[in-house]
C-alpha cells in the first residue's frame, strides 16, 4: 500500500516514516454508482485518494443544475487543500461515477506531520502550486477558448495520457460535456464534425485519432468568442461553426 500511495503527487514528498504515520489513520471506502462521499458545506475532516473508479466533484445550483468541477481518476487526491483553512468545509460535493474505491486520510494527522518538517511542507507547497497552475489552465480553457478548441485539447490530453492514438473516454459523453461547460448536443456535434473531417473516429466510447497534427492545431487554436465582431476568428477553422459555441 505504501508504494501505491507514493504514486500520488501529494504523498511523493513524504518519507517512509511519514507515510507509515498517515496510513495509521486511513480508511478504505467502497462506493456504489451515484453514492455520495460528502456534500458541499459538510465539515471537512478528511481528504481522499482514488484507488479505483472515478469520483465526480460538482456544485449544484438552487435551480437543480449541476456544474462538474472535476472527474478525479485513480492515483489522484482531492479535498486536501481545504485542510489549511480555518473551520474547513467542503466547497463541492463528491459522488461516485460507477463503482469506486477511495482511501480517506485524517487532516489533523497530515497537518501534524507537516508541522514537524519544514522540508516536507515546502515540497507539499510545490505540489499544490502545480495543482493551482493546472486549475488556472482549466479556467483559461473554459473561459477563453471555443467549444471546439476545448474538446480537441481534452482529446489530445486523453491521447497523451493513454500513450496511444486509440483510447477510451474516461466517462459518459454527457458527463464530459458538463465538465467542459457545453451542452451534450454541442459535444456530439463537434465529435461528428471531427469525424467527418477524418481527424478522429468514434466508436461507442472509444476514440481513434486519425490525424494527430490536425488535432494538435485545433487544440492550440486561440479562438475566443467575441475576439472578432463577426466571429471570424472561429469561423475560419474548417471544423468550427458558430453553432459549436452554443
Amino acid at each position: 500500500m505504501t508504494a501505491n500511495i507514493r504514486l500520488a503527487n501529494l504523498f511523493s514528498a513524504l518519507n517512509d516514516e511519514q507515510v507509515k504515520q498517515i496510513l495509521e489513520n486511513s480508511n478504505t471506502l467502497k462506493l456504489q454508482d451515484g453514492e455520495s462521499l460528502f456534500e458541499s458545506g459538510d465539515k471537512a475532516e478528511r481528504f481522499y485518494l482514488v484507488i479505483g473508479g472515478q469520483i465526480k466533484l460538482f456544485r449544484g445550483s438552487p435551480s437543480g443544475d449541476e456544474k462538474i468541477i472535476d472527474i478525479v481518476q485513480p492515483g489522484n487526491t482531492f479535498a486536501e487543500a481545504v485542510m489549511f483553512m480555518n473551520n474547513p468545509v467542503y466547497p463541492v460535493s463528491a459522488q461516485a461515477l460507477g463503482p469506486a474505491r477511495v482511501m480517506s486520510f485524517d487532516n489533523k494527522r497530515f497537518l501534524d506531520i507537516l508541522s514537524h518538517s519544514n522540508e516536507t511542507s515546502f515540497r507539499i507547497m510545490g505540489t499544490m502550486s502545480q495543482r493551482l497552475r493546472g486549475l488556472i489552465r482549466q479556467i483559461d480553457e473554459l473561459t477563453l477558448q471555443s467549444a471546439t478548441t476545448r474538446l480537441c485539447a481534452t482529446l489530445l490530453r486523453y491521447m497523451e495520457e493513454a500513450g496511444s492514438e486509440v483510447f477510451k473516454l474516461p466517462a459518459a459523453k454527457g458527463v464530459l460535456a458538463a465538465r467542459l461547460s457545453m451542452k451534450p448536443e454541442t459535444f456530439s456535434r463537434i465529435l461528428h464534425n471531427l469525424s467527418s473531417k477524418q481527424i478522429i473516429k468514434v466508436t461507442s466510447n472509444e476514440v481513434s485519432v486519425l490525424d494527430v497534427e490536425q488535432l494538435k492545431q485545433l487544440a492550440h487554436t486561440e479562438a475566443v468568442v467575441g475576439l472578432e465582431p463577426d466571429g471570424s476568428a472561429v469561423a475560419h477553422h474548417p471544423c468550427v461553426s458558430h453553432k459549436d459555441l452554443e
